[in-house]
């Protein structure tokens, strides 16, 4: 969760809920309409109950989130295979992180959704008093978090590994 904050001290404020109430044919609409303001004000924690909704912003985030770890880990790879053989095996990988670092920039960096993460620990959920007054029985929890770390890390790690591959060509080339 986002601050010092416990789970206990949390604010009506603090905490959006998107309802699943079918009140016309538009409805849909409505939770999106709800789920983006919510996102856009930067709550703690969006509870959202529509169940297509919640699993399409879930696989959004599960997807933002294998990117990083693509990006980091082909990156990090890139650089040790880099440093550690004077040939191109390092070209392939850090292709692969700069790739997934610029498609993370590009559709994910600047998108509100990419600062939630879905909260799926059990013990965590239990402790949230709002959740008790739902409608849905599984709902999607999204927990508001700090990404400017997750962003540096895998941006550096690209920007590393492509300069390791540059230098590699560079050397065999000359």
């Amino acid at each position: 969760m986002a601050g010092d904050e416990s789970d206990s001290d949390l604010k009506p404020s603090q905490v959006v809920i998107v309802r699943e109430v079918y009140d016309s044919e538009n409805a849909h609409i409505k939770f999106e309409m709800e789920l983006e303001r919510a996102l856009e004000a930067g709550v703690s924690i969006i509870v959202i109950e529509p169940e297509p909704l919640g699993e399409e912003t879930a696989r959004w985030i599960y997807v933002g989130n294998l990117l990083h770890k693509v990006s980091v880990y082909s990156g990090l790879c890139s650089i040790a295979s880099g440093l550690a053989w004077s040939s191109l095996a390092c070209t392939p990988f850090g292709i692969v992180s700069v790739l997934c670092a610029g498609c993370y920039t590009l559709s994910w960096q600047w998108d509100p959704c990419c600062k939630y993460q879905e909260e799926k620990d059990l013990r965590r959920l239990s402790k949230l008093p709002i959740l008790s007054d739902l409608t849905s029985a599984s709902p999607v929890v999204l927990v508001h978090t700090d990404n400017r770390r997750k962003i540096i890390l895998h941006s550096t790690v690209s920007l590393a590994a492509a300069a390791i591959c540059v230098w590699r060509i560079y050397n065999i080339l000359k």
